[in-house]
């Protein structure tokens, strides 16, 4: 079984070549926008669904990554005592 360490490691793995992979994909739907057959316009606008539906998979990736991040904060901060604000931020960054 994983660590906590390697799975967020992977999940941090895993967005980052989403990101990569919608980034090509957008740059393949610019450097394609002059071919204008019908098999390229069929491609095109898979490649569009494809490339919505992994935007919005990585926004929700990341807002739950955004999530764990805070409530792992929240912990710390409650277990550590933290109580100045300055604690808090400094807790945040270890």
């Amino acid at each position: 079984m994983d660590s906590p360490e390697e799975n967020q490691q992977t999940q941090e793995r895993l967005i980052g070549d989403l990101r990569l992979v919608i980034e090509n994909a957008e740059e393949l739907l610019k450097n394609t926008d002059q071919y204008t057959s019908v098999l390229y316009r069929s491609a095109r606008a898979k490649l569009a669904l494809a490339l919505n539906a992994a935007t919005e998979e990585l926004a929700r990736f990341e807002d739950e990554q955004l999530g764990r991040m805070i409530e792992a904060t929240r912990t710390a901060n409650a277990e550590n005592a933290d109580l100045s604000g300055e604690a808090r931020i400094m807790r945040a960054f270890h």
